[in-house]
């Protein structure tokens, strides 16, 4: 998201500081040592794949094996991530179903759309739209756990 907001605020081969400071990019500060704990090692799992990502494991203070690429559970992680993220930037749910699918919100005549193609390709695989059920699923549970990331330095 970061990365394409970049791309069509930035019309040339530099960037300025300003530009920074405009996108939606939470700052280090605004991470709990709880954010973290749940954050890190999905990323370490996501990342560590290949013996190659080893010194980042290290790091990280992983001491083990890569992880075995597992689609589903890989998928999962994503989900909770990206509900994480919804929560730390203050989405409603309804919000981010607008996000995930414009049109499951606004009705199925509605002229815009997101992620296209990951639609497309899931329900073709799955008969679904899984991210989006993952990722909703995913955000019901962690409210009903009561986090609320804490963003701290951030506005």
């Amino acid at each position: 998201m970061a990365d394409y907001i970049a791309r069509i605020k930035i019309g040339g081969v530099n960037i300025n500081y300003f530009h920074v400071k405009q996108l939606p990019i939470l700052p280090p500060q605004a991470y709990s040592k709880t954010d973290l704990a749940f954050i890190v090692p999905r990323v370490l799992e996501l990342s560590y794949t290949s013996y190659s990502m080893t010194p980042f494991a290290r790091d990280l203070g992983y001491e083990g094996e890569p992880f075995a690429w597992d689609e589903d559970r890989r998928a999962q992680l994503r989900a909770q991530l990206d509900a994480w993220y919804a929560l730390a930037y203050g989405l409603t749910r309804d919000e981010l179903r607008y996000v995930l699918d414009p049109k499951d919100v606004m009705g199925a005549d509605y002229p815009s759309e997101t992620f296209r193609v990951l639609q497309k390709n899931e329900i073709a695989k799955y008969g679904e739209y899984r991210t989006q059920r993952l990722v909703l699923a995913a955000y019901d549970e962690l409210t009903a756990q009561g986090m609320r990331p804490r963003l701290e330095g951030c506005r």
